[in-house]
């Protein structure tokens, strides 16, 4: 399932803030999923499903904290994955 340690260039347009010739397919793939879900075209959201499938998009998609979701895509990939992010503060069970 997975590819080799590279990312196409639609994945990389989402990754604007960051070196993404030091981003690693594997070990940064919750920033990976978070930014193409949010931000990423029809090409980078195939590319991360082949890449990682879909339960683990959706395990990742389920971690992302509220705050880094943009609301219309959380909308759209809580009916899609039928995820539910929690806050930071629900995850630690203080709220």
């Amino acid at each position: 399932m997975k590819e080799a340690n590279h990312l196409p260039e639609s994945v990389c347009a989402v990754l604007w803030s960051y070196d993404t010739d030091r981003i690693d397919v594997d070990a940064h793939k919750k920033l990976i999923v978070a930014q193409v879900l949010n931000f990423g075209t029809e090409d980078a959201i195939n590319w991360v499903f082949k890449q990682y499938g879909q339960d683990e998009v959706t395990r990742l998609a389920n971690e992302i904290p509220l705050g880094q979701w943009d609301k219309k895509s959380l909308s759209l990939w809580s009916l899609v994955l039928g995820i539910a992010p929690m806050t930071r503060a629900q995850r630690m069970g203080i709220i």
